[in-house]
């Protein structure tokens, strides 16, 4: 499908609560969907709301909230993840989520993209939690960057700051990505920050499209006047947070915003039509992981490998062979590249 219209949502999820979150979610993707969207993105840790708290509190004191927000994070594959499928599927729309996935003990900035039959595509893991992020979430891997085709183009995702990481975003790109889905969470806090505001980074998002000859989706939450009186307990808390930061926005391949933004406060959805054919006349100018590359000077080394906690050894069959599976394995470990076999067949010879 060469053409077609895509949606980005800009609102409050229903904070700390999981299963009133997909309730509202699945509203506005049947709104999305009536309205002829083939594709609709939801903002950064949207189920069950991005946890503000962490930028206003110590950690220490944040621990009130841990076992409530634990408790309302997605595991994939659970009843609140097939809800969203399913919404997926009845409406015949793509879905990119963005969520906190629970994942036993721990938990992660995580996407999660589902075709219009609601088959999921992808479920990825933020590569490094942001600043005080770390205090709440682990990190993903190599494994959790993906460019994947499907009959609305080649589609990716990315959380945040991640459209700060140069590196990241050349990964990306190499992939040859049409669609991207920039996640981002609302920009009402720290107003004495302005890297943290509206102007800079839905810059980055905008340059994105630019670097990359994509279009970027770039949903964007709100905070309501709900989760700012939950949060906000003290004079000093109130200094650094605001009921708004909504800045929801699509953008075409050459950077050109393709919507009117909605006010900072507000909630709905933004739709555009894209048309991947622009996507070569953009390319035409510059493509960066093609003719406006220069590999023999600069290059990426990317290791897309997952990182297991534990890696169970090949059982041997004798002393000598337990000694080289021990060696050999060893070296894997130490390389951070690759399985064991990986290294034995490179070994061969």
């Amino acid at each position: 499908m060469e053409s077609y219209k895509v949606a980005v949502v800009q609102a409050a999820p229903v904070f700390m609560d999981v299963k009133a979150c997909v309730d509202k979610a699945i509203g506005l993707i049947e709104r999305a969907s009536k309205d002829g969207a083939k594709l609709v993105a939801f903002s950064e840790c949207w189920f069950p709301g991005y946890p503000w708290w962490l930028w206003l509190s110590p950690a220490a004191h944040n621990i009130q909230y841990f076992q409530r927000y634990h408790e309302n994070s997605i595991v994939v594959g659970d009843d609140n993840f097939k809800r969203l499928a399913d919404a997926a599927k009845k409406y015949s729309i793509f879905l990119s989520v963005g969520a906190s996935e629970r994942d036993y003990g721990s938990l992660y900035i995580a996407q999660f993209l589902f075709d219009d039959q609601g088959e999921l595509i992808q479920a990825r893991r933020k590569l490094k939690a942001t600043h005080m992020e770390r205090t709440v979430f682990g990190d993903g891997d190599g494994s959790h960057f993906g460019v994947f085709d499907t009959d609305l183009g080649r589609i990716g995702q990315l959380c945040c700051w991640e459209h700060m990481q140069p590196l990241s975003k050349y990964a990306m790109f190499a992939m040859h990505e049409q669609v991207h889905i920039a996640a981002w969470p609302s920009f009402s806090c720290y107003p004495q920050a302005f890297s943290l505001g509206a102007e800079l980074n839905n810059a980055l998002s905008q340059v994105y499209a630019a670097e990359g000859q994509c279009y970027v989706l770039a949903p964007c939450g709100v905070v309501s006047q709900e989760m700012y009186d939950e949060l906000v307990t003290t004079p000093e808390q109130a200094e650094l947070i605001s009921v708004g930061g909504g800045a929801a926005q699509i953008y075409a391949p050459d950077g050109s915003p393709m919507c009117d933004p909605l006010p900072q406060d507000k909630e709905g959805l933004l739709f555009a039509e894209i048309d991947l054919g622009a996507i070569t006349v953009a390319k035409s100018f510059a493509d960066p992981v093609g003719h406006y590359s220069r590999p023999d000077v600069t290059r990426l080394l990317l290791n897309r490998q997952v990182q297991n906690r534990v890696n169970n050894l090949p059982q041997a069959t004798s002393n000598v062979e337990s000694s080289i599976v021990e060696s050999m394995d060893s070296q894997s470990f130490l390389n951070g590249f690759g399985p064991t076999e990986n290294v034995n067949s490179s070994n061969e010879g």
